[in-house]
C-alpha cells in the first residue's frame, strides 16, 4: 500500500513538473545582469574557470573586451575550456595558468609570475571551491574545504592586492553560498581533526567566505577597490562530483536548479555593473543584494578568522 502511494505521489509530481515546466524553469533561472559594461583595456582573473559558473564567468567577461586569465588547477581542462571560449567568440581574449589553490607554494609562484608578467588587474573573482568532499588536507596541512575555499583565496588576494590597488577602480568578488547560514566559524577544531562531516565543513568554508569579504572591504576603505561576496544560487555543475547522494538529487531535482550560465549571472553583476562602483562588504544573489546570517555579519568572528588566517599561511596583513 505505502509503494502504491509512493508511487501515485511521484506520478503526480511529475505530471505537475510537465505541466508548469516553463513556469518552473524561469523561477529557477533567476536573476539576469543586464549591464552592458564594456571591459576593453581591463584585465580579469578568475580562479577555476575551467568548468561551470567559473567557465562561463569567463565567457561573458572576454566578450566584454577583458583580457580574462583563467587560473585552473588542471591546465589541460583550463586550455579545453579556454578553446571551447574561442570557438564561440573568436576574438575573446582568454589564457590559462596553473594555479593550485590546495597548495601555498603553487599559490605563491602563481603570483610571483603573474605580478612579473601582468601590469593592471581590474577585477579578481575567487570563485574556485571544493563542496562535500571526503575527509582530506591540502598540502599544507589544512582540511581541503577551508584550505581551498577560504585560505587559498585569502593568500592568493593577500599576494595581488598591491597590484589591484594600483589597478584601481577595482573589485574583488568572492563566490560563496546560501550554506553560509548554517556554518559557524569552528576556532576550536577549524581542521575538523576532531570530528568531520562534509556538509558542515563548506559550511564552514562559505561562511569564511563571506566574512573575509566584509573584513576585507571595511580594511580597503578609501583604496577605490571593492569587496562583495555572492550566493550563485543552486546550481547544477560537477561540484557535487564527491556526494553520489548529492549528485542523485541534483539528477532528479534538475528542473529546479540553474544552469551554470544562469548561476554565473550574479558573480557577473557585481564585477561589471555600474551601479556597484562604490558598493563594497555586501552581499548579493540573483543580482540584488541578499540576506547574510548573523554569524555572517559579526566583527568579531570575523577579525578573528582574519588573524588566525593570517598566522596559519604565515603572513602579515595589516
Amino acid at each position: 500500500m505505502l509503494l502504491l502511494l509512493l508511487v501515485a505521489g511521484l506520478g503526480a509530481m511529475t505530471i505537475v513538473v510537465f505541466l508548469f515546466a516553463p513556469q518552473i524553469r524561469k523561477y529557477a533561472a533567476g536573476g539576469v545582469c543586464q549591464s552592458t559594461t564594456t571591459l576593453q583595456g581591463k584585465t580579469v582573473l578568475i580562479t577555476g574557470a575551467n568548468t561551470g559558473i567559473g567557465k562561463e564567468t569567463a565567457m561573458d567577461l572576454a566578450v566584454r573586451g577583458a583580457r580574462v586569465i583563467m587560473a585552473c588547477r588542471d591546465v589541460d581542462k583550463g586550455e579545453e575550456a579556454a578553446a571551447s571560449i574561442r570557438a564561440a567568440h573568436p576574438k575573446a581574449e582568454v589564457e590559462v595558468r596553473e594555479l593550485d589553490l590546495a597548495d601555498t607554494c603553487s599559490i605563491r609562484a602563481f603570483a610571483q609570475k603573474f605580478l612579473s608578467e601582468v601590469d593592471h588587474l581590474h577585477i579578481l573573482i575567487n570563485n574556485a571551491g571544493v563542496m562535500m568532499c571526503p575527509y582530506t588536507k591540502t598540502v599544507d596541512g589544512f582540511e581541503m574545504h577551508v584550505g581551498v575555499n577560504h585560505l587559498g583565496h585569502f593568500l592568493l588576494t593577500y599576494l595581488l592586492i598591491g597590484l589591484l590597488k594600483r589597478s584601481a577602480p577595482a573589485r574583488v568578488v568572492v563566490v560563496s553560498s546560501l550554506a553560509h547560514n548554517f556554518g559557524w566559524i569552528r576556532f576550536h577544531d577549524l581542521h575538523s581533526q576532531g570530528s568531520y562531516n562534509s556538509g558542515l565543513a563548506y559550511c564552514q568554508s562559505k561562511l569564511a567566505n563571506v566574512l573575509f569579504a566584509r573584513e576585507l572591504a571595511r580594511r580597503l576603505q578609501g583604496t577605490n577597490v571593492t569587496v562583495n561576496s555572492v550566493h550563485p544560487g543552486t546550481v547544477n555543475s560537477d561540484l557535487t562530483r564527491h556526494s553520489t547522494l548529492m549528485m542523485l538529487l541534483f539528477t532528479i531535482l534538475s528542473i529546479f536548479l540553474k544552469t551554470p550560465r544562469e548561476g554565473a549571472q550574479t558573480s557577473i553583476y557585481c564585477a561589471v555593473a555600474e551601479e556597484l562602483h562604490s558598493i563594497s562588504g555586501k552581499h548579493f544573489s540573483d543580482c540584488a543584494p541578499a540576506f547574510v546570517a548573523p554569524q555572517g555579519r559579526s566583527e568579531e568572528t570575523a577579525r578573528r578568522l582574519w588573524d588566525v588566517s593570517c598566522e596559519l599561511l604565515g603572513i602579515e596583513w595589516n
